[in-house]
């Protein structure tokens, strides 16, 4: 969900030339699987698609191609260390650690409420675009 809504974000803010935004997953059940259903007609209510999408597996090789990885809980943060051996130039963070809410995303996995997941995800990646918008692009 939050590729997408950071996707989103990234374009209406006018930085897809600028901000590549993928995910990956940290654990092998899903690799191959379509975004899971109630999260795809969550992302539809807000007019957001996912279309093609199937997840795959994060690499060590991840760690030297993106500038920053953001997990959604302290178990993917640990995964993410793990895969990437360590965290040497500090490019692992959780994405509302860039909200005044910092910890993990509501995992609707276990609780099925998208609602509160999409409320997490939305605000985290607004943070996440507001700190890369000052910190890069000076606006």
């Amino acid at each position: 969900m939050a590729e997408f809504v950071m996707k989103d974000l990234v374009e209406k803010e006018g930085f897809r030339e600028r901000i590549h935004v993928a995910s990956a997953a940290t654990t092998s059940e899903e690799i191959g699987n379509p975004v899971y259903p109630p999260a795809r007609r969550k992302l539809a209510e807000h007019g957001i698609g996912c279309g093609g999408k199937t997840a795959r597996q994060m690499t060590y090789a991840d760690y030297g191609r993106y500038d920053l990885l953001i997990g959604m809980d302290r178990e993917n943060l640990a995964d993410m260390r793990r895969i990437c051996r360590g965290d040497p130039e500090g490019r692992v963070h959780l994405l509302m650690d860039y909200t005044d809410r910092p910890g993990s995303v509501a995992d609707p996995w276990y609780t099925r409420d998208f609602e509160a997941t999409w409320r997490d995800v939305e605000e985290g990646c607004r943070g996440l675009l507001a700190q890369l918008r000052t910190q890069f692009f000076n606006k």
